[in-house]
């Protein structure tokens, strides 16, 4: 623990103890940053480069100048795990884009689906196991609630797993059955943190997201494990944020707000970038993304939960992969619990 984080001492004033969390230390290689222009870069210090034994398997077709980027012609079907190096060229090109949607699958095996994710890290399962799921692993989401749990994603934006002390890093993303209006909403965070003016910047740089859980505390900005540029923590829905904890830029947390004023600044600021830099997902039966949790916030709009008579059935299958790194300032503070 450092001198920084033995600094958070006082909250509004009261005399709490806070229990902080050892940080892993990340490492990556492959990582990369978009430039100003849109382009993506490396990262110095960083081997931008694939696997050369993997680069003719797929190839990836961008999907925003910045950001996401769609496969094509490649199947993940098979008996035995993916190869190592495809694996590899996986997760290289999970730093670049942060979004991938593999076309055309079909319908793959929870199984199978799970085999991957495992390939990806460890998965770990937090959510409710619907009766037709077709695998404990697998988080089963649908528009009826006789073939999956509904609502699921809809509360707002967010980052997956924040009552964790250490966030999903990923998920994976596999639809047997779309509707119509059923997309998933996508921003990316340095983006979005990068629209904003300086300001705010500085406003949210000293906030902490006290979610519903144990009182866990993550940074609202912090520093991607992988990417190492900036991203966001936070999730807008009611129930996950209990408060939002201010510091004075020295280390010290010396006031409180209510959840609601912060959740509705970024929700309307992300309701308004999602046309500027993000991507709105019109999904087709058959994709499987994956999505680098800690590096993008996503929402399910109204019409996920449209009525399956008007517009058809949606059936999503879902896993989530560990996180590896309690959240970390640029400055080495890290999410914390008040106890």
């Amino acid at each position: 623990v450092t001198s920084s984080h033995r600094a958070l001492q006082t909250l509004a004033g009261s005399c709490l103890r806070w229990r902080l969390s050892k940080v892993p230390v990340a490492t990556s290689a492959g990582a990369m940053s978009t430039e100003a222009d849109g382009t993506i870069q490396p990262i110095a210090g960083t081997n931008s480069t694939a696997a050369s034994t993997a680069s003719e398997f797929y190839t990836c077709t961008p999907i925003l100048p910045h950001f996401g980027a769609e496969i094509r012609g490649f199947s993940l079907d098979g008996e035995g795990p993916l190869p190592d190096d495809i694996v590899q060229k996986i997760k290289d090109d999970m730093v670049t884009y942060r979004v991938l949607v593999f076309k055309g699958q079909g319908c793959l095996s929870g199984a199978r689906q799970v085999q991957i994710s495992q390939q990806l890290g460890v998965v770990e399962s937090t959510f409710y196991k619907h009766p037709k799921s077709p695998h404990p692993d697998i988080f089963r989401v649908s528009n009826d609630e006789t073939e999956g749990c509904i609502n699921v994603g809809t509360t707002g934006w967010h980052i997956d797993g924040t009552f964790q002390e250490m966030p999903f890093k990923y998920q994976t993303m596999h639809f047997h059955s779309v509707c119509e209006g059923g997309e998933t909403w996508f921003v990316p965070l340095k983006e979005f943190y990068e629209l904003q003016d300086e300001k705010t910047r500085m406003h949210w740089d000293r906030l902490w997201m006290v979610t519903g859980r144990g009182a866990l505390a993550h940074p609202l900005v912090w520093k991607h494990p992988s990417r190492g540029d900036t991203s966001l923590m936070f999730h807008c829905g009611p129930p996950f944020c209990v408060a939002w904890a201010v510091d004075d830029g020295k280390g010290n947390v010396n006031s409180m707000l209510r959840p609601r004023e912060i959740q509705k600044q970024l929700t309307e600021r992300l309701d308004e970038a999602i046309d500027k830099i993000g991507i709105k997902m019109n999904w087709e039966q058959g994709d499987f993304a994956i999505n680098d949790n800690l590096g993008n916030c996503h929402y399910a709009p109204p019409g996920t939960q449209s009525r399956r008579q008007k517009a058809g059935l949606r059936i999503l299958h879902r896993t989530t992969v560990a996180g590896e790194v309690v959240p970390t300032k640029a400055d080495g503070r890290a999410s914390f619990f008040v106890e």
